[in-house]
């Protein structure tokens, strides 16, 4: 028997993997002197892609998300959703880019983008970037730890902007590995909130497997009630820094091994490819199966091809 086998035939008669996460408007954008930012913060990444953001052309933009669109078909993918940059640093040419992506590749693969906020969405140059970029986008991103303190103000710009345009919403949460963190709970709680049950995802949700099992089984109800999806995107946070800080005995990995038998839509991604936050990454979508397989003892061959495909339409809105 050999399950790798069986797992990617049935991912290939469900139609080919899906990936649900990437930012292709920075794959490939590592050279000599931002290597030497890979070992900085993730907070501080935040800033340091503003280098390379500015120094982006159109052409720039496009020629890095065609590489990374021609290689997930070369491994037969049939959808991704990748966040693209929209802020005062890149302005509009990430989705001029995206626009031209899709007119070229649109009957090749489903493409679904959604707006990355790094300067968050509250402040008001932030703010008027965020507003301008949703209406080309497919999906509403958000990203709360960039607006810190005012992260429930955040996430009501996000939902009630969705809600107004009828689009949905994939938020980064949870990205810190500590039990400080409660995002995907507040996540939930303000989709119920919103009315917006079955339209939201969170996105990593790492920190949920830092806290004891009472706390993440009650979540998972919550989650349940919201009716909240979750992307999980194993390479790019199986490299998680070590810590003093006592919690529970985990690994740095969205809880799918938990999270699926709740009940809970649960599909994966690659996230950054060989920029400064994943050097490394190459967007092998086995690689990625096979870290979240390994690390979350998840060996359901039926359900990781779940995981691969049909969930991820679901969270991209492509679910028939």
């Amino acid at each position: 028997m050999n399950p790798k086998e069986i797992v990617l035939q049935k991912i290939k008669e469900k139609g080919g993997w899906v990936n649900t996460h990437a930012h292709l408007d920075r794959a490939y954008s590592l050279d000599e002197k931002t290597f030497s930012y890979t070992n900085s913060y993730l907070k501080e990444k935040w800033h340091l892609v503003d280098e390379m953001k500015r120094a982006s052309s159109v052409d720039t933009i496009y020629g890095r998300m065609e590489r990374a669109v021609n290689l997930f078909l070369e491994q037969g993918t049939q959808a991704i959703g990748t966040f693209i940059d929209v802020d005062e640093v890149i302005e509009d040419r990430s989705i001029i880019a995206a626009q031209k992506l899709k007119d070229n590749y649109g009957k090749d693969i489903e493409i679904r983008f959604a707006n990355q906020v790094l300067k968050g969405v509250i402040d008001p140059v932030a703010k008027e970037w965020f507003d301008r970029s949703s209406d080309f986008v497919d999906i509403i991103g958000g990203l709360p730890a960039k607006d810190f303190g005012r992260e429930e103000e955040h996430l009501d710009i996000l939902l009630s902007t969705a809600k107004e345009k009828g689009k949905l919403v994939h938020v980064h949460v949870d990205q810190f590995n500590t039990d400080e963190e409660k995002e995907t709970e507040l996540l939930a709680r303000k989709t119920i909130e919103h009315g917006m049950q079955g339209k939201v995802t969170a996105v990593h949700s790492i920190s949920v497997a830092a806290h004891p099992k009472k706390y993440r089984h009650e979540l998972y109800k919550l989650m349940k009630e919201a009716d909240l999806m979750v992307i999980s995107c194993p390479t790019a946070w199986i490299d998680h820094n070590r810590t003093e800080r006592l919690a529970p005995s985990h690994n740095s990995m969205t809880p799918v091994d938990e999270m699926i038998p709740a009940g809970i839509n649960v599909a994966f991604g690659t996230d950054n490819i060989n920029d400064i936050y994943k050097p490394f990454s190459d967007g092998d979508l086995w690689t990625e199966l096979r870290v979240m397989l390994e690390s979350c003892h998840f060996y359901d061959v039926e359900l990781l091809a779940e995981i691969a495909t049909t969930n991820g339409l679901k969270v991209l809105g492509l679910d028939k």
